[in-house]
């Protein structure tokens, strides 16, 4: 199984208890040691709870992250980022800024994107994709 990067919707699905995700990542775990998510989905799962008032789930969230690998911009995956939004810019297509910038974490690290966003990333030739939610 390769190495995977959880986006933000799968990872809320396992966190809300899907099912379908959780036996995925019981699975992925039987394989490596620890789940890994970027710096934008923490921030993205954060401020939803944030929003949302949920301190509770917020300190669930903390304790969960801190046995996780957390990947972190560089200038290498924002030079990657930047490249993908040239590319799609000019064959006239689109993703939000978020999405470019865990798609390129995602490629500079060579991991698989765990996604059921699969219609906003497949547009990204270098990026392998996986849903865990079908």
């Amino acid at each position: 199984m390769n190495y995977a990067l959880i986006d933000t919707d799968i990872l809320s699905y396992f966190l809300n208890g899907d099912i379908s995700v959780s036996e995925k990542v019981q699975e992925y775990l039987t394989y490596h040691n620890t789940l890994s998510f970027s710096e934008i989905t923490y921030f993205e799962v954060l401020a939803g709870l944030e929003y949302k008032q949920a301190t509770k789930k917020i300190i669930q969230f903390e304790l969960f992250s801190a046995n996780c690998q957390i990947l972190n911009l560089s200038t290498k995956s924002i030079k990657i980022s930047s490249n993908i939004y040239g590319e799609l810019r000019r064959g006239g297509l689109h993703i939000g800024t978020p999405d470019l910038l865990i798609a390129g974490i995602a490629i500079e690290n060579e991991m698989e994107l765990i996604t059921n966003n699969v219609k906003h990333y497949q547009i990204i030739k270098e990026l392998k994709i996986n849903n865990w939610k079908v």
